[in-house]
């Protein structure tokens, strides 16, 4: 692959999942596209969808179907209403067509949507879409959702990355590479990733975006610490942000906004048990908000969207009062380019390497986040990372009922303590006394992920899938 953005890595969108949700959603959209370009669409009579692997797997608990329907609709995940959504697919599932692009009415019912259990070859999440003109003529697409809301196009037997980014002027493909970059122009990783960016956009507009990803990752945690109930999907799984945000707050602070609720949240007495217990709050609420059809942020998928946000307030709201938005650009700087690391060279796809490659690469993009906001010199940052994913390594992903709920959930708040402590350990070692690199434990992370057998891989065919009964929950 070409090189990364940090807005690759970071991508404003709805849940349950990148790979699973937004990733289905922008295949349709694109397909839509590929109709448009090929001068085929206004003879388009009707779409037929399949699943394979994964998606057809879990896609149900997953909303890939809705995903798919939104996005044939010409709905966009970053701007959508999130109210909205059940409109639209309530309107689908009682008129029986859809607004193909948003422009062209067809006949379309949801059994339009096809789950094949079996596996294409290139990746565990395929899709492929069908398109019949009025002459009985067919054209057909097949893609490939591969993490994070990332796609791929197989066309004439080759894959097509569907990235439109360019080569940037400083690598950042390994670990080494960024060593030798920060050393060679005596930059932090945070300098070193906004000079990449800027051959390729304004540092306003890098600001401007950044600034609106931080904007929806805090949205998201204040929308589920403020929302009580039980979450969608059957599992009755109660909403818990709400009540833990309930015991922890100061009932003497009073906010009327996001900025005042952060400074309402400094107003209280903190200790070490409560401190762990804010930071579970934040992680939680953000995942909450993803398996509601939220809004969130790939950071690097949505079934791990709450580690960053929580470890980026934690270290506003708690560990340092005078941070801002300088402070969270570089963290997200820095965890970006730790994330692209991953995807370059191992995955962050659930499908392709179980939860390792979502809660575990979301972990070690904030210790390197929080590492470099502390003081740490970028091999300090690399440690903090690498510690972070050594200890997630293995990690399956075996969700109950196919939701991203059980143990999705939780597993956000565990990786977000475990990035704090990660940072905690990088900082007390002398990185010159580092026996393992980042380099070397993604690349066991890639061989652990081919090893690993496919039912730990979002199937929900084996681990707490299997052995907890639905009619348990």
């Amino acid at each position: 692959m070409k090189h990364i953005s940090v807005f690759d890595m970071l991508k404003i969108g709805v849940g349950p999942s990148s790979s699973h949700t937004l990733g289905p959603w922008r295949a349709a959209q694109e397909f839509v596209q590929e109709l448009k370009d090929k001068d085929i669409f206004h003879q388009t009579t009707d779409i037929q969808v399949e699943l394979y692997g994964s998606l057809s797997l879990t896609g149900k608990g997953h909303a890939t179907d809705l995903a798919i329907m939104l996005g044939l609709s010409g709905k966009d995940p970053v701007t959508i209403p999130i109210d909205e959504i059940d409109t639209t697919i309530g309107h689908i599932n009682t008129r029986q067509y859809l607004e193909l692009g948003g422009e062209k009415a067809i006949p379309f019912l949801p059994e339009q949507i096809h789950f094949k259990r079996d596996f294409l070859p290139y990746h565990a999440n395929g899709m492929r879409f069908c398109a019949t003109m009025g002459n009985e003529e067919i054209y057909q697409s097949t893609f490939y959702s591969i993490g994070g809301g990332f796609i791929t196009k197989e066309s004439d037997e080759q894959i097509v990355d569907l990235s439109e980014n360019d080569n940037f002027p400083y690598p950042t493909a390994s670990s080494e590479n960024i060593i030798q970059q920060t050393v060679k122009y005596g930059l932090s990783i945070s300098q070193l990733v906004l000079e990449n960016e800027r051959s390729v956009r304004s540092k306003e507009e890098i600001h401007s975006q950044l600034d609106a990803i931080w904007a929806v990752m805090l949205e998201s945690i204040y929308l589920g610490c403020h929302t009580e109930g039980f979450l969608p999907g059957g599992l009755m799984v109660r909403r818990r942000a709400f009540d833990m945000y309930q015991k922890l707050k100061n009932p003497k602070n009073q906010y009327q906004n996001h900025a005042e609720w952060i400074k309402s949240i400094r107003n209280t007495k903190m200790n070490y048990r409560e401190i762990f217990k804010w930071v579970s709050t934040f992680a939680i609420a953000v995942n909450e908000v993803n398996a509601s059809l939220g809004r969130v942020v790939t950071a690097p998928t949505n079934g791990s969207s709450g580690v960053i946000p929580s470890v980026i307030l934690f270290y506003l709201a708690i560990e340092n009062h005078k941070a801002g938005n300088d402070e969270i650009r570089k963290f997200l700087l820095t965890a970006g380019v730790i994330g692209s690391i991953f995807k370059r060279n191992a995955t962050i796809s659930a499908a392709m390497g179980g939860c390792q490659a979502e809660i575990g690469v979301s972990s070690a993009m904030a210790a390197a986040g929080l590492t470099e906001l502390r003081g740490g010199t970028p091999r300090q940052c690399l440690n903090a990372a690498e510690i972070a994913m050594e200890h997630h390594l293995g990690l399956t992903c075996d969700p109950i009922k196919g939701l991203v709920q059980i143990p999705c959930i939780e597993r956000n708040a565990m990786g977000a303590i475990k990035a704090i402590n990660a940072s905690e350990l990088a900082l007390e070692t002398n990185p010159e006394h580092v026996k393992v690199s980042l380099d070397n434990v993604i690349e066991t992370m890639w061989q652990t992920a081919k090893d690993m057998n496919s039912k730990y891989k979002e199937t929900s065919e084996g681990g707490l899938a299997v052995s907890v009964k639905i009619v348990d929950c």
